[in-house]
């Protein structure tokens, strides 16, 4: 190469440098006059409460952001498509998004516009937007009220729980349904509808199970299960023993919620029946009498009635305990049901033959001839007892034509609640027979003064009397 031509070749690299670095000057001015724009602008690509607000000023992008979501309604969606659309003026919407506006274009980089113009959208939300809360509520519990409806023909969602099977109890596992958990929906469309955002969708608070297959506690429920269908769970009543069926106690267990219980409308069923079958206030007493052999006495105030309710809590929390037992019902009335109703202590009144026995321990320890009521006011039959004893009683009454009468006695033992009792009767000059026809009482068992006198002394309170 000549000198000449050296002497070219740098004048042309020079001339290129010179054309590079005008270029870059050019390049560079130009972006720093652009960055002086975005000084009081949005950067490109930015979005604040779901509107495009880039190249926009602060009142500019306060505009478009009211304007925009003022217009458009709040929308919530269920299986992805539209569900429900409200006004944002039914929800009381007032907003100014200046303030927030201001203090996030103050905290941007002008200098970064470039950057921004090929980088994805920078999505923000600015709080501006205040709600009426009482219309908010009110909109808030009529969503309320069409979720619950819509979830009517939607499948529920089921936790695990414990099942019962031929061989005992085992898992069922949870199944996810698509049922829409009611408050959990409610509170986000509030929340959100607070912060200005435009929608919701609903999918995303689908109900979920409260508890898994994999639970301890649902584990340890059904071994406890398991191991209470299995109990050995006995009564005795009136005398009477027997074992409540195992398949009985199986049905009636439940797994609630996770915790074991007992089906308290089966265990009800079964405790009533045991009333309509034992309670002796309601059913009469077969008893072997001394002369007439086996008869029937009606229900008197010797007597009991299961308590239902009572029973139930107590059947239940024993049952759940997992332990073998014997237990007789909760009762009210005279007596108890853990003994039979007429054991070997009592009081016999045979009508019939005018007869009275009093067995002590199975073994007669007295017995008289008797005047019962006459014909007009006979001795109610029953099953009663000695629930009270005096002595020196004045009996008082209303003869057959009205008048009043007034019998002084010795000893009284009244047995039932209509003024029925056995009592000393000097004023009699015989007993047994017809007596009773011509001579009765006006409802009292009449004994002999020199009986009665014994009787009263040996008989306690509490005995029962049977009268038929």
């Amino acid at each position: 190469m000549t000198r000449n031509e050296r002497r070219n070749s740098r004048g042309r690299t020079r001339i290129g440098v010179i054309v590079v670095l005008g270029l870059l000057v050019v390049l560079i001015g130009g972006y720093a006059f652009r960055s002086t724009y975005y000084a009081q602008r949005f950067l490109p690509n930015t979005v604040v409460n779901g509107v495009k607000i880039d190249n926009l000023t602060v009142s500019e992008a306060n505009r478009k952001i009211t304007r925009e979501l003022t217009d458009s309604p709040f929308l919530i969606k269920i299986d992805d498509k539209n569900w429900k659309e409200i006004n944002r003026k039914d929800l009381g919407w007032q907003n100014d998004y200046q303030a927030g506006l201001k203090a996030m274009q103050k905290k941007q980089n002008p200098f970064s516009w470039g950057m921004q113009l090929v980088s994805a959208a920078d999505t923000k939300d600015v709080d501006g937007n205040t709600l009426d809360e009482s219309k908010l509520n009110a909109v808030g519990e009529a969503v309320r009220a069409e979720i619950t409806q819509a979830n009517t023909t939607r499948t529920a969602t089921e936790s695990a729980k414990v099942s019962r099977t031929n061989d005992g109890f085992e898992i069922t596992p949870e199944k996810q349904g698509n049922t829409i958990d009611v408050d959990a929906a409610v509170k986000a469309f509030q929340e959100a509808a607070k912060t200005g955002k435009q929608s919701i969708n609903f999918d995303n608070y689908l109900a979920k199970p409260t508890i898994t297959k994999n639970d301890a506690d649902l584990k340890k429920t059904m071994e406890k299960m398991n191991a209470v269908a299995k109990i050995k769970a006995n009564y005795s009543i009136d005398g009477e023993n027997f074992q409540i069926p195992s398949s009985d106690i199986n049905d009636w267990l439940v797994d609630d919620n996770g915790t074991m219980s007992l089906d308290q409308e089966k265990v009800s069923a079964y405790v009533s029946g045991l009333g309509e079958k034992y309670n002796t206030s309601s059913k009469p007493t077969d008893f072997n009498s001394t002369r007439r052999g086996k008869v029937s006495v009606p229900a008197g105030t010797y007597s009991w009635t299961i308590n239902t309710s009572a029973e139930v809590e107590a059947l239940t929390k024993q049952i759940l305990e997992g332990k073998d037992f014997t237990r007789s019902p909760i009762v009210t009335g005279a007596t108890t049901a853990d003994k039979p109703l007429i054991d070997k202590t009592y009081i016999e009144v045979d009508l019939q033959n005018q007869h009275m026995w009093y067995y002590k321990d199975g073994k007669v320890a007295l017995e008289t001839d008797i005047v019962s009521g006459k014909p007009s006011s006979p001795t109610p039959a029953g099953v009663d007892y000695v629930w009270s004893k005096e002595t020196n009683k004045t009996l008082k009454g209303k003869n057959d034509d009205g008048s009043d009468y007034a019998s002084p006695v010795k000893y009284w033992m009244p047995i039932d609640w209509t003024g029925v009792g056995l009592h000393d009767s000097d004023w009699q000059p015989a007993y047994g027979g017809e007596l009773w026809k011509t001579r009765g009482s006006h409802g009292c068992v009449n004994t002999p003064p020199d009986v009665m006198s014994r009787l009263f002394e040996m008989v306690e309170v509490g005995t029962p009397v049977l009268v038929f």
